[in-house]
């Protein structure tokens, strides 16, 4: 009768509902493992004429300035290439050709390295500011390279050569 007590003692630590100190740890690992951080926000700045000096940033195509921020393109829209600033950084992108075309052989959606943009027109809002611009209500957004939204702003796409 004295050693039943003890094995019973022992066969009921065996059957505890509680994960042991190992098992613990690797579900923590696990967790741990499969979090994602939150997508780093996307701070675009204007790229200014030096920049388009520098690099050489010209031809047609549409420029977008979002809605309180200026004169000052955050995005060049081209026909093969579209451009952003990321600090002082440009950022080169390539047009998507499988994408729908914009005014001036501009493209709807533009490829890089850690970042796709998409740049949306209403065509219907197009007015002419110039011999050859058009300026158009659009939408500038901007996703990292895990597909999420890391920067989206309503604006003036101004469109021409």
């Amino acid at each position: 009768m004295r050693f039943a007590i003890p094995v019973a003692l022992l066969m009921l630590g065996a059957c505890s509902s509680e994960p042991s100190e190992a098992d613990r740890q690797a579900a923590v690992a696990e967790v741990e493992a499969n979090q994602e951080a939150p997508p780093e926000m996307l701070d675009p700045r204007p790229i200014r004429y030096p920049d388009i000096e520098k690099y050489g940033l010209y031809g047609a195509g549409c420029n977008f300035a979002p809605d309180g921020g200026g004169l000052g393109a955050i995005a060049l829209a081209m026909a093969n290439e579209g451009y952003m600033k990321r600090g002082e950084e440009i950022l080169r992108f390539a047009a998507d050709k499988g994408s729908d075309e914009l005014p001036y052989l501009a493209r709807r959606k533009y490829d890089g390295k850690d970042y796709s943009f998409t740049l949306d027109l209403d065509r219907d809002s197009g007015a002419p500011t110039g011999d050859e611009t058009s300026d158009y209500s659009g939408t500038l957004t901007v996703k990292d390279g895990k597909d999420r939204v890391v920067y989206r702003a309503t604006g003036i796409a101004q469109c021409g050569a």
